[in-house]
């Protein structure tokens, strides 16, 4: 009967659990966004997207050469392959932890010769005598989880394993977005060089016109230099875009994992569609971001850490058990000598550290409130990047619309300017100044619409990878050069 209820306490107090209760730190998450009420047309609130996979939000800009780009990163980034390898890394030490919830079997073999003097205690024979010891054995160490130290590390080592799988979810859209960013920045780049060659084009005609004047005595010498330094300044510009492509360009090679002398991407000027992003609702951001789900598993693990460090303080229990055969002669499995021992059945309480296992209950709260606190921070950044996101999408659609105007009467500034000089009316200063300023405000309207694509790009991930179908509603197309 006492057997029985020393078991029975036994298995009792093994269930239980010195790590505190978990709740995770609440935090105010508001109705709708703030920018979100001031959105672009056609934006909509979706429904919570929370268990749905991301997918390939990036074909929403209906950009083939973009899709094949992903696609590469994918398959070849080292920077994915090292996520990946820190999360399998993650998984691997679960299973070191989990381990040690069940006995540990070993076996072992072993056999000795030895010589016994003649003369040597225990020698009745009077003769020296020569042995063979063969041995055969099993052993079973179980170490008692009456605190649950074990299970809590285990807990731990799942929560740092599901927080590496969502920083490889992190890795993987923040490469997307890196790549996606870097191809309209390139798009961008293609649209200045297109620009620039009918500038230059532009500006060779004028040039000739002037030097043609200026041969038949109608135009002055200081017109020609005018026409020719604003050709020379369009060219050096045209040289500049070259080597801001060749930099963007090798910086794709490097983040899809190619070799950047193998790689490069053919010059394209068809627009880029801007897709409109459904805003979903603000508490559904806090299950799509994998960087909050990670600052929470984080969380998690350290709440565990408290209860390993806590059943550090209390006795620890192990058992053990051992068995096999054994002869000095004969065969082993024929004539065997079986043994078997029971224990040792260990107890270890620890009387003095010097302080050093409370010690590291209060590390093991520490590091679990710097948790906490780095998740509230971890949201409250989400949300921030979302609300910059929605502001940028709609100052900057304002913004374009007000740019494309100046950039429309800039050109208009220019015909003009030009049939006056032609007509004798004014003099080149003034075509120089309406060709400076046409190129100025053309440039500035695709700096925009790239700027545009990068802030729905980074909108897309700061909410977690999300988009909607293309709709065409934007270009990087400038105003037309006649």
């Amino acid at each position: 009967m006492r057997a029985k209820f020393a078991l029975t306490a036994l298995i009792l107090v093994s269930g239980c659990s010195l790590a505190p209760t978990y709740h995770p730190p609440a935090i105010p998450v508001p109705t709708q966004y703030k920018e979100a009420a001031a959105a672009l047309p056609g934006w909509t609130t979706a429904s919570p997207m929370d268990a749905s996979a991301r997918g390939a939000w990036w074909v929403a800009y209906d950009d083939p050469v973009l899709t094949d780009l992903e696609t590469r990163a994918e398959a070849a980034s080292p920077t994915l392959a090292a996520a990946l390898a820190r999360y399998d890394e993650a998984r691997a030490q679960v299973g070191i932890a989990a381990a040690a919830e069940v006995p540990e079997v070993d076996a072992g073999a072993s056999i000795t010769r030895e010589r016994v003097a003649a003369h040597a205690p225990g020698n009745t024979l009077g003769v020296p005598v020569n042995n063979t010891d063969k041995v055969i054995e099993g052993t079973l160490s179980y170490d008692v989880d009456l605190w649950g130290r074990i299970r809590n590390t285990v807990k731990a080592a799942k929560a740092n394993a599901a927080a590496s799988n969502a920083d490889l979810a992190s890795a993987r859209l923040s490469l997307q977005a890196s790549v996606a960013d870097a191809y309209v920045r390139l798009r961008g780049l293609d649209a200045r060089a297109d620009l620039l060659r009918r500038t230059v084009e532009a500006y060779n005609r004028a040039y000739e016109l002037v030097s043609t004047r200026h041969a038949g005595g109608i135009a002055a010498g200081m017109d020609v230099s005018r026409a020719r330094s604003t050709l020379a300044s369009a060219l050096a510009q045209v040289s500049d875009i070259a080597n801001q492509r060749a930099a963007t360009e090798h910086e794709l090679a490097a983040l899809i994992g190619a070799v950047t002398t193998d790689f490069s991407v053919a010059p394209r000027l068809e627009a880029i569609a801007l897709p409109p992003i459904p805003a979903s609702q603000p508490s559904t951001l806090l299950q799509r971001r994998p960087d909050i789900a990670a600052a929470e598993r984080r969380m998690f693990a350290f709440n565990a850490q408290i209860g390993v460090a806590r059943a550090a303080l209390y006795p620890d229990v192990t058992l053990g058990l051992a068995a096999g055969w054994q002869t000095t002669s004969g065969a082993l499995l024929s004539t065997p000598s079986t043994f078997w021992s029971l224990g040792p059945a260990q107890l270890l309480q620890p009387l003095f550290d010097g302080g050093k296992r409370r010690a590291q209950v209060r590390l093991s709260r520490a590091q679990y409130n710097e948790a906490a606190a780095d998740y509230r921070n971890t949201v409250l950044t989400a949300f921030r990047q979302v609300e910059d996101g929605l502001a940028a999408l709609r100052h900057l659609s304002a913004e374009e619309v007000a740019q494309r105007d100046a950039a429309t009467s800039a050109k208009k500034t220019t015909d003009l300017s030009l049939i006056r000089y032609r007509d004798g009316a004014a003099d080149y200063l003034e075509v120089v100044t309406a060709q400076t300023e046409e190129l100025t405000s053309e440039v500035t309207l695709i700096e925009l619409q790239t700027q545009r694509l990068q802030s729905n790009i980074a909108l897309v991930q700061a909410l977690g990878g999300e988009a909607d179908s293309p709709q065409g509603q934007n270009s990087l197309t400038p105003a037309s050069r006649r």
